[in-house]
């Protein structure tokens, strides 16, 4: 399957109808990592951007001074906020305001499984199409960069790599994707592993 096919476009089709299930985490790799006892609501958008070479997954650089995740490679979004009416109001609220990217310019396709992570969020993901030409504005306190990474080389065999770090003497697991000079880890390969399973599910 090729990214931008008109497979590709079924798979996205397809993927309206996934029922997400509860939950992915940090802890599937490592059993131990049980998840806290108190989970703050977090919702994120997973957009793909339609390019006519190639689908491509949209991805922000957060700022090193963050409280959480500092410095590394997220999706657009944030906690969930008392105002926002749910989950998916709140991943288009923060993605405008940490991207500048208008909700009306997003398409939402479906819903990822939610994603439990150790620093204490229960994450839930949605899909979103975007289609160019796009207008972003990064807000610089949060976001570094914006960037994209092909929807293929996320499909590519091989990927997501599996690495292994010791942790104060504990052996702990956990998926990345290392493209070019980027190192794609934690909760956002955790959604990205998610995302291509479907979708891979979907092209069988």
């Amino acid at each position: 399957m090729s990214a931008g096919s008109p497979s590709a476009v079924a798979d996205l089709e397809r993927l309206r109808r996934y029922r997400p299930r509860l939950s992915r985490g940090d802890h599937d790799l490592n059993p131990d990592l049980t998840p806290m006892p108190m989970l703050r609501p977090a919702a994120v958008l997973v957009p793909i951007v339609r390019r006519p070479e190639g689908d491509a997954i949209l991805l922000t650089l957060r700022t090193p001074h963050l409280t959480a995740h500092a410095g590394q490679i997220a999706f657009p979004g944030g906690g969930v906020d008392a105002e926002d009416p749910d989950p998916l109001a709140a991943a288009l609220r923060e993605t405008e305001e940490e991207i500048g990217l208008p909700r009306g310019k997003v398409e939402i396709v479906g819903r990822l499984d939610t994603y439990v992570s150790r620093t204490g969020f229960e994450i839930q993901p949605f899909v979103g199409l975007l289609t160019p030409p796009l207008e972003t504005a990064p807000d610089p306190f949060e976001v570094a960069e914006i960037f994209e990474v092909p929807l293929a080389f996320i499909l590519a065999p091989g990927n997501p790599k599996l690495h292994r770090v010791t942790v104060q003497g504990v052996e702990r697991q956990y998926y990345a994707f290392p493209y070019r000079d980027r190192y794609v880890w934690g909760v956002t390969a955790g959604i990205l592993r998610n995302l291509r399973d479907v979708l891979l599910e979907a092209a069988g």
